[in-house]
């Protein structure tokens, strides 16, 4: 089942260190996803986190749990380029550049840095 959002909501988020944590964004997945965010325990999906997909079903995307744990038949996909409400999920995925984790709401896990080859984690 893939996600849906709905077009006409008009929501603020907070952007205030979207452009911290992304450094630089140079590839990322053409015309984005919208995310499937049943489960997520936050009403926002913060620039900088972890982005998984279902490996059974290759366009269902959904941000990593807040656990850092990846589920099963899961792999990751990319970083969250901006900070995005979970009631209108659609989301620019990053997949080459720069992401500096000191300023994202969650860590990155060490195996999704690994993954991930093409993006740089910096801590400054």
């Amino acid at each position: 089942m893939s996600a849906t959002a709905n077009l006409t909501s008009k929501q603020s988020v907070d952007t205030t260190n979207d452009s911290v944590v992304i450094v630089k964004h140079i590839e990322g997945i053409p015309g984005g996803r919208t995310l499937d965010v049943t489960g997520f325990g936050d009403t926002e999906i913060s620039a900088g986190h972890v982005i998984i997909r279902d490996d059974n079903s290759p366009m269902d995307y959904k941000p990593l749990p807040t656990t850092g744990t990846i589920p099963a038949n899961h792999s990751y996909a990319g970083i969250l380029v901006s900070s995005i409400k979970t009631a209108n999920a659609q989301a620019a995925i990053m997949v080459r550049g720069t992401v500096n984790e000191a300023y994202c709401k969650y860590s990155v896990p060490a195996a999704a840095k690994t993954a991930l080859s093409l993006i740089r984690f910096i801590n400054e």
